[in-house]
């Protein structure tokens, strides 16, 4: 039995709330449970200099855990001066996975900038962040798209990502702080729309796997991004709709 007693292959409930905040060109708080991450678009003209004058744009993203996201306080990064080894991962991963399905040449010579806070954490902060990072990104086109400054749709597909791991034994879908912490293998997936697979992040802690270990895990990162896919659908027509 699973310590919040979900089957194996049963994720948390997954909420996404569109146009979360005002000034954001796109915006969405996403929940995994107890996990809740607040993610932003900014579109801006200014671009990278290494990529000013080639046509095409840019899709990137920052990530941060505020203080009491957690059970105890954590310092903010900013008062030490530096971002953490495991920030800078993960905000390079979020900005990986949503290029993956923009194409930048159609997006034209502007930056997107995905901010993802996570407000709340009991596992899989990552994956609800580049989940809802995508509903942001979408709304955040959508509006560019309205006043034609695009010709076309620059956004190929959708993206979501989810864990999975091995918990006494047994693969499970979407781990919480209690099993993630105790798990004897843990991964994160990330998925597009269409089946493909943008990364995979996994690791024997302490419990090694076999390919049907690996397989097993794969089959539930699907079954998991199929309802994110719905989720991420549902939020954006809701946002049409207001």
């Amino acid at each position: 039995m699973r310590p919040s007693g979900r089957a194996p292959d049963q994720m948390r409930a997954i909420s996404m709330e569109p146009g979360f905040t005002r000034h954001a060109e796109g915006s969405c708080l996403v929940s995994f449970g107890d996990t809740r991450v607040l993610c932003t678009a900014s579109v801006e003209t200014n671009l990278p200099a290494w990529l000013r004058g080639k046509g095409r744009g840019w899709v990137t993203a920052e990530y941060g855990m505020l203080p009491r996201a957690t059970h105890t306080r954590g310092r903010r990064e900013a008062a030490g001066g530096k971002q953490s080894g495991r920030t800078q991962e993960i905000q390079r991963l979020i900005g990986r996975s949503l290029r993956a399905v923009v194409d930048l040449e159609a997006l034209g010579e502007r930056q997107v900038t995905l901010d993802c806070d996570v407000i709340q954490a009991d596992g899989g902060t990552r994956t609800a962040a580049i989940s809802g990072a995508w509903v942001a990104l979408r709304l955040a086109v959508n509006g560019v798209m309205e006043k034609k400054l695009i010709e076309r749709d620059p956004i190929r597909g959708k993206v979501a990502a989810v864990s999975c791991g091995i918990h006494q034994g047994q693969g499970v879908l979407d781990l919480d702080y209690a099993e993630d912490s105790s798990a004897g293998c843990d991964g994160n997936f990330v998925l597009t729309d269409d089946g493909k697979m943008v990364e995979a992040q996994i690791t024997a802690e302490g419990e090694c796997f076999d390919e049907e270990g690996l397989l097993r895990l794969l089959r539930l990162a699907r079954i998991g991004c199929a309802e994110i896919f719905a989720a991420q659908e549902a939020a954006v027509k809701g946002a049409a709709g207001r």
